[in-house]
């Protein structure tokens, strides 16, 4: 991976490694620690911890970060890890990728969620492979759809408990701001 992060106004993305990951679920932080980042308060959440086996088993499969994977979302000012995002792994046949999102509770309602899934948009459609980006919320989370709605996504379906969105390259007008 050419881009070791993503930088945008606020925020660094920073790929997790499998050691990192690991080290985490473990409870061990030395590594970032050592690294100069700091915890946000209540980082790594309840969805952090359970969906860090599925980034590890996605770094699994390719050794190093290359991108397709999760990001560390980290605040520039005080170097403090307030969530994770990314992606489900490498384009399918159709050159789909998947995001996903998570910013802790104290660090909600501020435009970071939006910051971030903006920074990973235009991360992917940087990607030649990337023709589209899909997306899924629960029909309840009305701030997740927020915002998918203010980075163009398009909903595409919905069954009684999510709603699935998609993304086309040639519909990221707003994203490239």
């Amino acid at each position: 991976m050419k881009d070791k992060r993503i930088t945008t106004e606020r925020l660094v993305l920073t790929p997790f490694t499998k050691s990192s990951a690991e080290s985490i679920l473990r409870g061990n932080f030395d590594e970032l620690l050592v690294d100069g980042y700091r915890l946000g308060d209540g980082w790594p959440d309840e969805d952090a911890i359970e969906t860090l086996p599925k980034i590890i088993k996605n770094l699994e499969l390719v050794g190093e970060p290359t991108g397709f994977e999760s990001w560390m979302i980290v605040k520039k000012d005080g170097n403090t890890i307030i969530g994770d995002a990314g992606f489900k792994g490498r384009p399918n046949e159709l050159g789909e990728v998947d995001i996903g999102y998570g910013i802790i509770r104290q660090e909600r309602k501020q435009g970071f969620g939006v910051e971030a899934a903006k920074g990973l948009v235009k991360w992917a459609f940087s990607q030649a492979e990337v023709k589209a980006i899909t997306a899924r919320c629960l029909i309840h989370n009305a701030d997740s759809a927020r915002i998918l709605e203010k980075l163009n996504f398009q909903e595409t379906a919905r069954d009684g408990e999510m709603i699935y969105w998609s993304l086309m390259r040639e519909n990221v007008e707003g994203v490239s701001e």
